[in-house]
C-alpha cells in the first residue's frame, strides 16, 4: 500500500467531539522549536509547531481515552507506537518542511486531518495530500514523507499515528 485516504472518516459527531476538545483553551499544546530532526533550527528561521504527545509506548494524556474510543477503535493495528497531536501556525508563505521518516523501522502511518486548510501532507513521487477535515490518511510512514504549515487558517491541525 502507497497510500489511502478516507474522507468522513468518522461520524460527525465523534468527529466534533475530537476537534472541539483539541481546539478548547484549555487542551495542552507544547512548543517545539523544530518540525523534524533534520530541520536544523537557526536564528533565521522562524519555523516551529505545537504538539500533544498522546501515546509513546505508553499512555501520556488523558485524551488517549477520547481517540481509543472514536479514533484508534477503527484502525487496524496490532500495536500502537505513537499517537502525536499536531498544531502548525499559520505563516505568510506555505513552508515545506523537511522530509523525514518517523522510525527507521517498518511500520506504518495514519493521518488524522482535524481541520480544513491549505496545508499538505507531502509523499514522495510528488503526492500532495490535502488537509480537510475528518480525512485519514493510510500510508508507509517509515517511507519519507513531510509535512507543510497553512497560509490561509489559523493552525494547521491534525494527529498523527504511528503503528504496527
Amino acid at each position: 500500500m502507497n497510500h489511502k485516504i478516507i474522507d468522513n472518516f468518522l461520524p460527525k459527531k465523534d468527529f466534533l467531539k475530537i476537534k472541539e476538545t483539541m481546539l478548547n483553551l484549555d487542551f495542552p499544546w507544547y512548543y517545539q522549536p523544530v518540525i523534524n530532526d533534520l530541520h536544523e533550527e537557526n536564528k533565521n528561521d522562524l519555523t516551529c509547531y505545537f504538539t500533544h504527545l498522546v501515546y509513546d509506548d505508553k499512555i501520556n494524556s488523558s485524551f488517549f481515552e477520547i481517540l481509543r474510543e472514536l479514533l484508534l477503535s477503527k484502525l487496524n493495528y496490532n500495536s500502537l507506537i505513537r499517537v502525536k497531536c499536531n498544531l502548525h501556525p499559520r505563516t505568510n508563505v506555505l513552508e515545506k518542511h523537511e522530509f523525514h521518516v518517523d522510525f527507521t523501522y517498518p511500520h506504518k502511518g495514519a493521518i488524522y486531518y482535524i481541520n480544513t486548510n491549505d496545508g499538505k501532507t507531502l509523499l514522495k513521487n510528488n503526492i500532495e495530500i490535502n488537509s480537510i477535515e475528518n480525512r485519514l490518511l493510510l500510508f508507509n510512514s517509515s517511507i519519507e514523507h513531510a509535512s507543510t504549515s497553512t497560509t490561509n487558517k489559523k493552525a494547521r491541525i491534525n494527529i498523527n499515528i504511528n503503528y504496527t
